[in-house]
């Protein structure tokens, strides 16, 4: 003998619709936090290479200068060394500067720490208002 709960059918009626409904939406969103989750973690690999990145750059960056500086300096004439000098560091505070400018662009994304993330969600949004017109 069965039970009346399954002679109606288990597909049918409203409270299996919305156990459908809410599982669908459970995936969803798990498959919405999974996606948050690598962006997050694609977003530090990228932020952690520009700086390994930067800082060798700058490492490298200084011992050229220095070398440079110096051998400038030993090949102006005496009198001139001091102009040289201040020459020179306006010159490498300038490129300094320029770079600080170059790092800052390099570092932000044009379409946002979670473009990918938010992309999805307005097709969900789109899909859920298309349906439910």
């Amino acid at each position: 003998m069965s039970s009346p709960a399954t002679d109606d059918g288990a597909g049918s009626g409203l409270k299996p619709a919305l156990q459908r409904l809410g599982g669908h939406l459970l995936v969803l969103l798990q498959l919405r936090l999974e996606l948050l989750g690598t962006e997050l973690e694609a977003e530090k690999l990228r932020l952690v290479s520009a700086l390994v990145t930067a800082l060798l750059a700058v490492m490298l960056v200084m011992a050229a200068v220095v070398m440079l500086s110096l051998a400038l300096l030993l090949l102006s004439p005496e009198g001139w060394r001091w102009a040289v000098a201040l020459g020179l560091c306006l010159v490498y505070a300038g490129l300094g500067y320029a770079m600080l400018g170059r790092a800052r662009d390099r570092l932000q994304s044009p379409d946002g720490v979670f473009a990918a993330s938010a992309a999805e969600l307005a097709r969900d949004r789109d899909a859920l208002g298309s349906s439910s017109s």
